[in-house]
């Protein structure tokens, strides 16, 4: 941490880099005085030094460090095209030591100017950092890694996820593999299903130009979701470095495919009309501004996968994201089987047991079987809960982190995010041909009433 790394941030002006960004970077600098960094922002629009600085300053907010305040203070601002290679060549020229490009800008910008340089252009230990959605389909995913791999190591790619900074996904892998409870009976052999779930009570929040061409399926399952099942999922890596990590993850996902092979029967999507979610009253989503009614866009969806493993086989894997439910439910779900024989003389119901990591606040539960505190032989439900560790930084402070110190680990690997594609792409064609109807709910509900309820 004492090295500098120069962190240009590609589309500096945009809502990402001040929403997400920056105060992510002001925790991080805060919780490491030592971590020497100049802070470079970059895009077509006009702004000078002064303007770039105080933008960074209102982010970063009034309890930034005194650290955080020194990084504002020499932050430089430079107007250029992206997409040109001479620009951004000239840009880099300016700093010594490790640079680091965060492209914070749409997809189809990040390609054109990654296609635009080549290894030349690019000093010695350069990383790049990519925001999702990673590409559009498993075809153009490829042709992107193809540019990215030529420009660069895998290992200084950074597909930025930053559902893998969430503490309760690390939390989850302590959970699993140091306890001898649980680490024997993580299969099918004891789990009858998994849900992950994330439900939102927000709507669009001015996100409509993204969100409406992306729908729930693409924002959240193909990328999130499906990261944290390939956690779930996987089998035990050697070690959490790096290599030993991602290949775990990466193999649980070439492992993954929809259910029974029927995208038709094991998908649902919907959207919401006009109701109250999150106390505020909300318009249908055919009304939100800058929609298009005619895309056809979900604001819920659901689809179920099997992880074809001699562990997971036959274990559904239901993944759901929505926007505009009646309450945020963000959370893991494993339902274990119930007991081979309940002895005769037991009243009441033996189902199987539940483990639940919510994420956020951080907390697990185990759902048991009982006895009754009258009759010792009528089975009652009893829940053990506790917090977790909620860690030391913000899931975008985290992954940035991981970036600044070239740690790839909790990164996306490029053929994950293939992968990541061609799971959900026979889904993405079932709903392309309407062979799935697209449902409707209120806002603030918990979606249509004919879908199957959940754990």
């Amino acid at each position: 941490m004492t090295d500098a790394t120069t962190l240009i941030i590609l589309g500096a002006t945009g809502d990402l880099t001040s929403r997400l960004l920056l105060p992510a970077l002001a925790q991080l600098l805060d919780d490491e005085p030592k971590r020497h960094l100049n802070l470079v922002g970059a895009g077509v629009g006009e702004l000078s030094d002064t303007a770039w600085r105080t933008r960074i300053r209102t982010a970063f907010g009034s309890d930034a460090s005194e650290h955080a305040l020194s990084v504002a203070k020499a932050a430089v601002y430079r107007q250029l095209d992206i997409t040109k290679a001479a620009e951004l060549r000239a840009l880099l020229a300016e700093h010594d030591g490790r640079s680091i490009l965060y492209f914070a800008v749409p997809p189809a910008v990040a390609q054109a100017a990654c296609e635009a340089l080549s290894p030349d252009d690019l000093p010695e230990g350069t990383i790049l950092a990519m925001e999702k959605p990673f590409a559009a389909d498993e075809a153009s995913a490829r042709a992107l890694n193809r540019t990215l791999r030529h420009l660069v190591p895998e290992n200084q790619i950074f597909r930025v996820d930053h559902f893998l900074g969430r503490s309760m996904v690390l939390n989850l892998l302590g959970v699993r593999f140091a306890n001898r409870v649980l680490e024997p009976v993580w299969g099918a052999e004891h789990i009858e299903s998994v849900l992950i779930r994330y439900d939102e009570t927000l709507g669009l929040e001015d996100r409509a130009g993204y969100y409406d061409q992306a729908g729930a399926l693409r924002d959240m399952i193909q990328s999130h979701l499906l990261q944290v099942l390939a956690i779930v999922a996987m089998e035990p890596p050697a070690s959490l470095h790096e290599v030993d990590l991602r290949d775990a993850t990466s193999a649980a996902l070439r492992a993954t495919t929809v259910w029974d092979d029927n995208p038709v029967h094991s998908s649902r999507r919907a959207r919401y009309t006009e109701g109250r979610a999150g106390g505020e009253e909300m318009p249908a989503y055919t009304d939100e501004p800058g929609v298009d009614p005619e895309r056809h866009t979900e604001t819920l969806a659901e689809v179920t996968f099997d992880v074809r493993t001699a562990r997971w086989t036959g274990v559904p894997f239901t993944l759901r994201s929505g926007k505009g439910v009646g309450s945020a439910t963000h959370e893991i779900v494993l339902t274990f089987r119930p007991v081979r024989h309940l002895p005769d003389g037991f009243s009441g119901q033996a189902l199987g047991s539940v483990l639940r990591f919510s994420l956020g606040p951080d907390e697990m539960s185990l759902e048991l079987n009982v006895n009754g505190a009258e009759d010792p032989f009528a089975l009652s439900r009893a829940t053990l809960s506790t917090a977790l560790g909620t860690g030391a930084l913000r899931a975008y402070a985290d992954v940035l982190a991981n970036i600044l110190d070239g740690d790839a680990a909790l990164s996306v690997r490029g053929d994950a995010a293939e992968q990541c594609w061609r799971i959900v792409q026979p889904v993405l064609d079932a709903w392309h041909r309407g062979d799935v109807p697209l449902d409707e709910y209120s806002a603030g509900t918990a979606g249509p009433a004919s879908w199957p309820s959940l754990p």
